[in-house]
């Protein structure tokens, strides 16, 4: 497994950024309860707030992606002396984060685009270059630690703003002779350890923009080492690398650098056996666009329980305007979530998946002796499910009414007095610990 992280050319790679930035070694391994231990608050947590914010938002246009497409490169590159969000409030922020119910807070430090919202010494193409003149992420970081919500950090591995990085991105006619790639990844282990160690410590470390060719295995391993060397806890995903499938964001079982697998705007399979997150809008586009189309109040819950239910966490994120504001129409449909999870987050956080498979009328979680049944679309009278080695000693609908469990040694089948149009929640108390979902026979 560890084989090609010893390869004489990962080990140049790393030891010449390493040297550039000064970072002590990273751990070489990890036991798999140390592991555990370590994503034992995300995977509690459940439920985490991502932000895409910068210049663009100027534009309504989506962050990195329409730089030389919606908008010319040079319009693009000129946004951020524009750039003045004199409305923006890390306190406000942070309480809707917990007012939603969320956990944790992933903001983009840097996008495809190279703007970096913080006060970089690598680069003058920062936010302190801006008309604001505010450290953004330094006022996150220090409201997230008052109010106990994690934070955490997107950022970008490509740049096609900066010079060394290659290869371009669209419309993009810059020579790429002179251009050194190696630099570049120097460039981008100095901001990392600007990041960790004057912003953290971070919760995660949530990479983006692997998928082009510069990239390797080897450069994922070695800037997951890195990282992990500078804050030995933090957790990572898998864009660390390369060999994820698409938006799904799964890999191929075996050897891969990062934590956990990131499904984008899509909800992941149901995966007891890996850490996953699914990375969600709550419009349709990622950075903030004039009125974009909001999900649902019950398209964002059936997503939320469908994560917990599939053993996985759900990262919602919002685009906050140009003049520093989450769009209220955003912020009360987190406001409403957070007022599912103020009745209902015993059934969410803490919790794993199963221990049944989700299927078309939803799914499960438990903890302890309890499972908690999520039923989002009635597809019979009763939901039949498969027998387990438990005896259920008690039933109760946490969403009103009565709830009836029969349990045979064929199965067991569900039914509720009360149908609840968003999610009707069924607890079911058993004579001992709920089996894990291998423990089922189907």
């Amino acid at each position: 497994m560890r084989a090609r992280r010893i390869m004489a050319g990962v080990l140049a790679v790393l030891s010449l950024a390493m040297a550039a930035a000064g970072a002590a070694a990273a751990p070489e391994s990890e036991t798999a309860q140390q592991r555990e231990a370590r994503l034992a608050w995300w995977r509690d947590a459940r439920f985490g707030l991502f932000i895409h914010w910068g210049p663009v938002s100027l534009k309504g246009a989506e962050i990195g992606w329409s730089r030389g497409r919606e908008a010319p490169i040079a319009e693009y590159d000129q946004l951020y002396k524009q750039f003045n969000p004199t409305r923006f409030s890390a306190r406000e922020w942070v309480e809707l984060a917990k007012a939603a119910g969320m956990k944790y807070l992933v903001i983009t430090s840097k996008h495809h685009d190279g703007f970096s919202i913080f006060d970089s010494a690598q680069t003058d193409y920062d936010i302190m270059a801006t008309p604001f003149g505010r450290d953004v992420l330094k006022e996150l970081s220090e409201e997230c630690k008052r109010q106990g919500v994690r934070f955490c950090t997107y950022y970008s591995i490509l740049d096609w703003y900066h010079p060394d990085y290659t290869p371009r991105g669209a419309g993009d006619t810059r020579t790429t002779a002179g251009a050194d790639f190696d630099r570049y990844q120097r460039f981008m282990y100095s901001q990392l350890k600007e990041l960790v160690t004057q912003y953290g410590p971070l919760g995660i470390l949530w990479f983006d923009g692997e998928w082009e060719s510069t990239w390797s295995p080897e450069r994922g391993w070695a800037l997951y080492d890195y990282v992990r060397g500078l804050q030995p806890d933090i957790i990572v995903n898998n864009r660390v690398g390369k060999g994820r499938r698409g938006m799904a964001g799964t890999n191929a079982a075996g050897d891969f650098a990062g934590d956990y697998l990131t499904p984008e705007q899509e909800l992941g399979a149901f995966r007891p056996d890996a850490p996953w997150e699914t990375c969600m809008t709550i419009c349709r586009q990622w950075a903030w666009k004039p009125n974009d189309e909001l999900k649902s109040l019950k398209e964002c819950l059936d997503v939320l329980v469908g994560c917990a239910t599939g053993d996985g966490n759900l990262l919602l994120n919002v685009g906050p305007m140009p003049d520093g504001r989450i769009e209220p129409r955003q912020a009360d449909r987190l406001r409403e979530i957070g007022g599912w999870l103020a009745k209902y987050g015993e059934s969410i956080y803490g919790t794993r998946g199963g221990p049944w498979p989700n299927g078309k009328w939803g799914g499960a979680t438990f903890k302890g002796n309890v499972i908690y049944v999520h039923v989002l679309n009635w597809t019979s009278d009763s939901i039949r499910l498969a027998a387990i080695p438990r005896k259920v000693v008690r039933a109760a609908a946490l969403t009103g009414g009565e709830a009836k469990v029969e349990q045979t040694e064929q199965g067991i089948a569900i039914s509720a007095a009360q149908h609840d149009p968003l999610d009707t929640i069924l607890k079911i108390e058993l004579d001992g610990p709920a089996p894990r979902p291998g423990e089922i026979k189907k």
